[in-house]
C-alpha cells in the first residue's frame, strides 16, 4: 500500500516561512498528481497547490506569489515552501497523491499555525 509521510508543520509568526515535505513510498507505478490541500477548523478541505504528471502545476488564488510547490521525482517527494504566512493560512495541511484515475491517497496531515 502507498503511504505518504508529511513533515515541516509548526507554529510561526505572521510574515514568517515554513517548508513542508511529503514523501511517498510503496508500490507507485506512476504519479498522476501530487500536491497539497489544507483544512481549517470548520471549513472544507481545499486545494493549495498541486503538480500534475505532465509537469504542470496549479495554485489556489490565495497563495499565488507566496507559496511555491516543487518536487523531486526520483524520490517521489513534493515540497511546499510557504512565505509571508498569514493567520488565515492556519490549517492542517494534507499531502495528496493520485496514481491512477481511480487511486488516490492522503497523508495524515501536518498542523500549520500562524500567529498574529
Amino acid at each position: 500500500q502507498v503511504q505518504l509521510v508529511e513533515s515541516g508543520g509548526g507554529l510561526v509568526q505572521a510574515g514568517g516561512s515554513l517548508r513542508l515535505s511529503c514523501a511517498a513510498s510503496g508500490s507507485i507505478s506512476s504519479i498522476y498528481a501530487m500536491g497539497w490541500y489544507r483544512q481549517a477548523p470548520g471549513k472544507q478541505r481545499e486545494l493549495v497547490a498541486i503538480f500534475f504528471g505532465g509537469g504542470g502545476r496549479n495554485y489556489a488564488d490565495y497563495v499565488k506569489g507566496r507559496f511555491t510547490i516543487s518536487r523531486d521525482n526520483a524520490k517521489n517527494t513534493v515540497y511546499l515552501e510557504m512565505n509571508s504566512l498569514l493567520p488565515e493560512d492556519t490549517a492542517v495541511y494534507y499531502c495528496y497523491l493520485r496514481t491512477s484515475p481511480l487511486d488516490n491517497y492522503w497523508g495524515q496531515g501536518t498542523q500549520v499555525t500562524v500567529s498574529s
